[in-house]
């Protein structure tokens, strides 16, 4: 049986990262980060661009969008074709802070065309319920894309020229 102290101390925690808190959304960012690293194994991209190909899904494109003392902005997307032309989708831009180890989706198309990411809606409304769907979309496509085989490995991604 757990002691008092113990009881009050799980209920803390299970508070202190409630989901749609801010707490939570840090623990969210901290994730996003941590699957990133599985996905991106050299956060410091010898690469302005690459293609990641799984046996079993659409190729998964990475293009760096700016790259900072501290932070690494990205745009990571599926590209689909069809009578209009290509579309990005997920349309995710990333922010990856190296410093804090974390990782944000600061921008995303709220309409997914892509079965598995169907059914996560941004809502309107306050700051952090926005960042809260937009993380949780990455966060879960994230672990789609792991569990898909993708990966910017050494093999999958050219290098930049040396300065020199």
């Amino acid at each position: 049986m757990l002691s008092k102290h113990a009881k009050r101390g799980n209920r803390a925690r299970q508070h202190w990262a409630r989901p749609r808190s801010f707490a939570g959304l840090m623990a969210l960012y901290e994730s996003n980060y941590r699957r990133l690293q599985r996905l991106l194994p050299e956060l410091d991209l010898p690469f302005e661009q690459a293609v990641s190909h799984a046996p079993a899904d659409r190729d998964l494109h990475l293009r760096v969008l700016e790259r900072c003392p501290y932070t690494l902005t990205l745009h990571l997307t599926y590209w689909f074709e069809d009578g209009e032309g290509l579309h990005a989708d997920p349309d995710l831009a990333v922010r990856i802070y190296r410093d804090a180890g974390l990782a944000e989706a600061i921008r995303c198309d709220a309409h997914s065309r892509y079965a598995a990411l169907a059914g996560i809606d941004l809502e309107e409304g306050r700051v952090v319920s926005e960042q809260w769907q937009r993380n949780l979309l990455l966060n879960k496509w994230l672990a789609f894309c792991l569990q898909q085989g993708h990966g910017f490995g050494m093999a999958h991604r050219p290098r930049l020229p040396h300065d020199g």
